[in-house]
């Protein structure tokens, strides 16, 4: 298979304009008349309600916009200091099995932190990626995606350095923190891995290759 093509955007991209790409590129791969492309970005901040969120847990709906998304999952939030990754993939070229690609993506995003000694891990019934710390786990990595006649969009965001407070207008992933469920959200910069986007991109794009291959 060809190399995907890797787009970076320097400057923060409306949500629209990501989607409205992510919808021809997707289209174009299939038709065969563009190549699978991993699209690294950030947003202003902005809420995405995936296919299974709850009204309720969109707990300040007028603090930033909010747009629905055809992506799996429930409410998340996206803004500077978090690294996008759009994934327009040929999944049936890949192997046609949605699961084991979640799973090869969530690998992706271990091999990428562990480049920055964090230790994300999976955790059965809930989506994403976690960190252990102490009696805490608390989410570094939302993993969402959507397959269209077998090529996947959406896709992944990793917490580098983001105002972590902005998280308080949703319940993250339908996922509320408790005494009972003490679940949160952490990031690069609160682990203490003070990591720029090019380091991150660098590293992602090595951890990339050794789960699909180069």
């Amino acid at each position: 298979m060809a190399q995907p093509t890797w787009r970076i955007s320097d400057l923060p991209v409306p949500y629209p304009e990501a989607v409205d790409f992510m919808e021809k590129r997707a289209a174009e791969i299939r038709a065969g008349t563009a190549p699978e492309t991993l699209w690294l970005l950030e947003h202003p901040p902005l809420y995405t309600a995936g296919t299974s969120a709850k009204a309720d847990d969109l707990l300040a709906p007028g603090r930033f916009p909010v747009f629905e998304t055809g992506r799996g999952g429930q409410f998340t939030y996206h803004g500077p200091g978090q690294r996008v990754i759009y994934v327009m993939l040929d999944v049936k070229k890949r192997g046609a099995d949605v699961r084991q690609f979640v799973r090869d993506l969530e690998a992706w995003v271990i091999g990428t932190l562990a480049r920055f000694n964090v230790k994300a891990e999976r955790r059965e019934g809930r989506v994403g990626l976690w960190v252990v710390d102490g009696k805490r786990e608390d989410k570094i990595a939302a993993i969402g995606i959507r397959l269209r006649h077998w090529v996947s969009f959406h896709g992944i965001s990793i917490n580098v350095d983001p105002d972590l407070s902005h998280f308080n207008g949703i319940v993250p992933c339908g996922i509320s923190e408790s005494i009972a469920t003490p679940f949160g959200v952490t990031s690069l910069a609160k682990l203490g891995q003070m990591v720029t986007m090019p380091e991150l991109d660098i590293a992602l794009k090595a951890a990339f290759e050794d789960v699909f291959g180069n």
